[in-house]
């Protein structure tokens, strides 16, 4: 329990030590009990009169009293919030003398320590700083920034001072050679509850010589080997640099250009993804591979609807621990995986 430390004004006799005050469960997670003034009596008194009144209005009005070697718990109900209450304790004494604490003391209640961070709005990997907010107040972050050299750019705690619930709270580190790979973020409140997560916000695009299919189809022709053995070569060399590091995956995505219908656009660059995937798996890649179409839905270039525009029939393949980003998207991604 911590004893508040107050002021004693009496207009009788002057016992001070008769009574004590002290607050337990000040900063309490809800569900888990409640702040609570306890009135300690160790000398006669008649009767005791707390009232107190919270910040935001709430009035807390208790007579009581007790014989010696007793303690009364006053439970200050409470939905979460951080407030301040100020009051008095005011004391009756046998022989009719009086006396009058003043108090004052904060109070927490918390709930569940819930983290929001929004990866695409609230990393900035180029100015390398992340945003994140909680729900309760906070007290410190444990940032770890691991780059794709395997060397950590950063690994330590940032102290706030109670921000209130859902402030936005700014982090950064330092700069390091190299592209951030792994994200870990870590935050504490001001209960002591913490919660986390990891990022993985590292992806590289390897460069390549587009595979030609025939009009409407999407088997890969076998004049158009060279071109999938020379991109295994350059996809299997990342992931001997960078697997080290994480569990990399192979991610392909299809596009088409606006020439015909857009579902069935979609529907080619689907196909087509799937055939390249199954071909690098026959080229002996074993990561793991997922595929997505998104036909005319991405573009490179943009272009009116029914334009012949070669620049926009094309793939892209990413080495990466999760599903990256592709430009232009106009709707989630729904990366399927490849079959071992």
């Amino acid at each position: 329990m911590r004893w508040l430390s107050l002021l004693v004004v009496l207009t009788g006799p002057a016992w001070a030590d008769a009574v004590d005050v002290g607050i337990t469960n000040s900063r309490v997670m809800i569900g888990r009990g409640v702040p609570t003034v306890k009135v300690s009596i160790y000398d006669p008194i008649t009767s005791f009169h707390l009232v107190l009144k919270r910040n935001d209005g709430k009035v807390v009005d208790v007579k009581s009293g007790g014989r010696p070697g007793t303690t009364r718990a006053i439970k200050l109900e409470s939905e979460i919030g951080h407030f301040t209450w100020s009051g008095s304790l005011s004391i009756e004494f046998p022989g009719g003398g009086t006396g009058e604490m003043p108090l004052q003391f904060d109070t927490d209640v918390v709930g569940p320590l819930v983290m929001k961070i929004d990866k695409e709005r609230d990393i900035d990997l180029q100015n390398r700083k992340l945003t994140l907010r909680l729900s309760n107040p906070v007290s410190k972050v444990t940032l770890k920034v691991k780059m794709d050299t395997g060397l950590m750019a950063f690994n330590n705690d940032i102290e706030f001072h109670g921000e209130p619930a859902g402030t936005p709270l700014t982090v950064s580190w330092p700069h390091f050679d190299g592209t951030p790979m792994q994200i870990s973020v870590v935050a504490h409140d001001i209960s002591g509850a913490y919660t986390g997560t990891d990022f993985f916000p590292w992806a590289i695009e390897i460069p390549h010589e587009e595979v030609v299919f025939d009009t409407g189809r999407f088997e890969v022709r076998k004049d158009q080997q060279a071109k999938i053995d020379a991109s295994a070569k350059q996809i299997a060399e990342a992931v001997e640099r960078f697997g080290r590091f994480a569990d990399v995956k192979l991610f392909i995505a299809g596009h088409t250009d606006t020439v015909g219908a857009t579902e069935t656009n979609r529907a080619l660059s689907l196909g087509r993804a799937s055939a390249l995937v199954r071909a690098f798996r026959a080229k002996g890649l074993k990561i793991p591979m997922f595929f997505e179409g998104f036909g005319e839905e991405a573009l490179e270039v943009e272009t009116p609807d029914e334009t012949d525009e070669p620049r926009n029939r094309r793939a892209q393949y990413f080495v990466a621990v999760n599903a990256p980003a592709v430009l232009n998207a106009r709707f989630p991604p729904r990366w399927q995986q490849l079959a071992r």
